[in-house]
């Protein structure tokens, strides 16, 4: 019998820093948790499932409550530190002996993060209790926090935003082994996606063809109610983690369209289109998408790709090889400077560079430069992430070399994307591929890029 223990919510955010909020973490290692559990056979509980504000005293009697105030329940209590240290650790209540405490932060540090102690912590006022209320108000469960790093630490940011779900499924284990249960490694053919503005589990089933049922069942959810931010695991039916032979799944960032990924990985709209059922242009941030006919490039295998080592930066790397940090940028589609350990990186590229950098110059403006280069200001601001038309002088800015290819039309009263593709021999599904739309509206004054005859 266990219990998930996503602890603050609601008004409570817990510790917040470098883009993580503690309930936010907390909430989603306990699904995670709880879905697995599930896989297992194992009993399980959860105090809060949504970003609720919880009493103390209301935690506590939601522990007791499913499974009773007995030795043989354990609750596992998850967390991200603060304070300045670095690594995971692990805290178990003054009744309880280390055993599981030791085996969970054991498997943490088998799956890559740094370890501290084991350790309990005693009220200074009364060194007979607890310091913690869970662990003095549970009385008979075995409690036991699971702190999986320090969010003020930039090393461990960087490990918990991208292998929380593997310190989880750590702790997972460690219980699944304490509590004499059979482990197995998670399903294949399941993919987790994060919850959008506007989504209901009525489209987010549809978008990945199962059924809102399945989604809340695989999700432990009582309710249709969902929030932007939430993880949910979505059924295998749909698009899975194990692509079909010859492609490779690609999580979809901030920025990124059906267009500017056909270019990175040297496919087609169409093909994206195809291969994974797509109804419409529009993405969603944390969707999984199959890219056909590419593999993952090594060392060993491509001498363009660069294994990011201890002490690397962008600058350094572009230094090393000849390049820029905005062509690193644009080659790796990063949306920040952050690097992490292990990481692949393309240096440089064989053929022609997806982008060559212009430096602004007294009485640039992002409208001369565009119709200099043959592209729109939308293009120059969605590939520099640029919020403000406003630019300053020795400012670089990545320039689409692909430019040439088209020139830029400036929509006028009347215009359609129809009459313009009929005018200029081409097609609607072109003129939308080429300038990133995700519909057929139009504005006077919009500027349009159109392919070269």
């Amino acid at each position: 019998m266990n219990h998930e223990y996503p602890p603050h919510g609601g008004d409570d955010p817990g510790a917040v820093g470098n883009e993580i909020i503690e309930k936010e973490y907390t909430l989603k290692i306990s699904q995670y948790m709880a879905n697995r559990f599930r896989e297992l056979g194992i009993p399980f509980a959860m105090t809060r499932n949504t970003d609720e504000t919880l009493s103390n005293a209301e935690r506590v009697r939601r522990m007791k409550e499913p499974f009773g105030d007995v030795s043989n329940a354990i609750v596992i209590s998850n967390h991200i530190n603060a304070g300045g240290g670095e690594g995971a650790e692990v805290i178990y209540a003054l009744r309880n002996t280390p055993e599981l405490a030791t085996a969970i932060l054991t498997e943490i540090g088998n799956a890559g993060q740094k370890t501290r102690s084991v350790y309990q912590r005693r009220l200074p006022d009364d060194p007979t209790k607890d310091y913690y209320y869970i662990m003095r108000d549970t009385t008979n469960l075995q409690t036991t926090i699971v702190e999986y790093g320090f969010l003020d630490n930039p090393n461990d940011v960087l490990r918990l935003q991208k292998n929380w779900d593997k310190y989880a499924e750590a702790t997972v284990k460690a219980v699944a082994e304490y509590m004499g249960y059979n482990y197995s490694e998670p399903q294949v053919g399941k993919v987790t996606y994060i919850v959008q503005a506007g989504d209901t589990l009525w489209s987010i089933a549809t978008k990945f063809n199962t059924t809102v049922d399945e989604i809340k069942r695989l999700n432990n959810l009582t309710t249709n109610t969902i929030n932007i931010g939430q993880q949910l695991i979505i059924s295998g039916s749909g698009i899975g983690t194990t692509p079909p032979s010859g492609n490779i799944v690609y999580v979809v960032k901030p920025g990124d369209t059906l267009w500017a990924i056909a270019n990175r990985f040297d496919t087609t709209v169409e093909a994206i289109i195809q291969l994974n059922n797509l109804t419409s242009y529009t993405l969603s941030i944390g969707q999984q998408l199959f890219i056909p006919g590419v593999s993952i490039e090594t060392p060993e295998t491509n001498p363009t790709v660069h294994i990011v080592q201890a002490g690397d930066t962008l600058y350094s790397i572009a230094n090393r090889f000849n390049t820029t940090v905005a062509n690193l940028r644009a080659w790796n589609n990063l949306t920040s400077d952050i690097l992490s350990i292990g990481q692949r990186l393309i240096v440089s590229k064989e053929t022609t560079p997806q982008f060559t950098t212009y430096t602004v110059v007294a009485g640039d403006s992002l409208w001369s430069i565009a119709n200099r280069f043959n592209t729109t200001v939308e293009e120059l601001k969605r590939i520099n992430n640029l919020t403000s038309n406003i630019l300053s002088i020795g400012q670089q800015l990545l320039i689409p070399s692909t430019s040439a290819n088209y020139f830029i039309y400036t929509v006028v009263a009347g215009d359609t994307l129809w009459s313009i593709a009929s005018r200029f021999n081409t097609t609607t599904a072109e003129l939308q591929r080429i300038n990133s739309l995700t519909n057929t509206l139009l504005s006077i004054g919009q500027q349009l890029r159109i392919p070269s005859s």
